[in-house]
């Protein structure tokens, strides 16, 4: 059994300790800049990391970086009652391992919508693909640290951009807004001379007590909203295919606190299409409890990635993660710390290994 192993240098402890010592500065309003009927809002978002992630073979040394894990601007508004538009920049894993302070800016959104009906809408640009709850969860709200690393097997092959794709999408909402649908056609990969088939994306959500319309999930709600959802997607390109399914819940209990959680699952299946992505089952189980009094949030996450065929199975890898989030200032100023265990299963000859993670939220829109 492998043993426990603690990164050298600031002790993690005692950092998060120190994190959890700041304090809040209250907020302006928020910046909006409006014209008869056209309208402008600007926000930022910025997520600082002090990352300490063991290596799996070797001398299971730890990389120790700070970096900006995002670093983000955000415009969004209106145009009219019936259009409107988010594009969002960012310069994500700034300044991490080989460092580098000058590169990086991307473009992340830019979606224009038009909203003609709510059971009818259009959107069209660079975009979140319509697959799975926790790919299209808001980045500010997770529950734990970050997105799972079961959510964007799919990424890569299909050329995406953390998790977007260049494309049109139609949504809508039914059955008095509980029931939300999107389907959409995208880029996908390109071959050399783009004459492959474009991918195929689908979602579709059923909100049983408060509705969500925006254009991302919450992860946690913090006892303000009362979710429950269910969901399944599919992501498809020539012969791969992608499924997901999804249950979700915020429920406020306690006066304030909350009961937080959700169980996603996905196969994956690249076929001839994407050799990069084999046959597998994969799971996410995310669990947590939000103390209002205290503005602690204790959480749980476990995550599998199981592949079908044999000749595959010591690519099999379990991970299992505990940490806690305090908000300062709910989502707009909050420190996470988190520690991750990767168990890569029998036959593996990669070693277990250790993640240690801190994080400061700044977010304004």
């Amino acid at each position: 059994m492998s043993k426990l192993r603690f990164p050298h240098g600031i002790p993690f402890g005692v950092g998060c300790v120190l994190m959890l010592a700041f304090v809040s500065v209250p907020s302006p309003a928020q910046i909006v800049v409006k014209n008869d009927d056209v309208t402008f809002k600007f926000g930022i978002q910025g997520q600082l990391w002090a990352d300490w992630t063991q290596d799996s073979s070797g001398t299971q040394g730890y990389q120790q970086n700070f970096y900006l894990r995002r670093a983000r601007i955000i415009i969004g508004g209106d145009i009219g009652k019936d259009i409107d538009f988010f594009v969002e920049t960012d310069d994500p894993r700034l300044g991490i391992t080989p460092k580098n302070l000058a590169s990086g800016f991307i473009l992340q959104d830019a979606m224009l919508r038009w909203k003609p009906t709510k059971e009818f809408q259009v959107s069209g640009g660079l975009l979140f693909v319509p697959f799975s709850r926790n790919a299209l969860q808001s980045t500010v709200s997770y529950i734990t640290l970050d997105l799972s690393a079961v959510s964007v097997v799919n990424n890569g092959a299909t050329q995406s951009s953390a998790l977007r794709d260049v494309g049109f999408q139609f949504n809508g909402f039914l059955a008095k807004d509980r029931l939300l649908y999107r389907v959409g056609a995208f880029s996908g990969e390109r071959d050399a001379n783009a004459h492959n088939s474009l991918r195929t994306a689908g979602y579709v959500q059923y909100d049983f007590f408060d509705r969500e319309k925006g254009y991302l999930f919450t992860g946690t709600a913090l006892g303000k909203q009362k979710i429950l959802a269910v969901d399944a997607g599919f992501d498809t390109q020539s012969s791969y295919r992608g499924y997901s399914a999804n249950i979700a819940t915020d429920i406020p209990v306690n006066n304030g606190d909350e009961v937080a959680g959700q169980f996603q699952y996905y196969h994956y299946d690249g076929r001839q299409k994407f050799t990069a992505i084999p046959d597998q089952n994969d799971f996410l189980l995310e669990a947590a409890y939000y103390i209002h009094q205290a503005k602690f949030q204790p959480f749980l996450k476990y995550e599998s990635q199981a592949f079908v065929a044999a000749a595959n199975a010591t690519r099999d890898i379990n991970r299992f993660g505990l940490g806690a989030n305090y908000y300062i200032r709910g989502q707009n100023l909050k420190w996470t710390c988190q520690y991750l265990r990767a168990m890569p299963q029998d036959g593996s000859p990669l070693k277990p290994t250790n993640e240690f993670t801190m994080q400061l939220q700044l977010f304004y829109y």
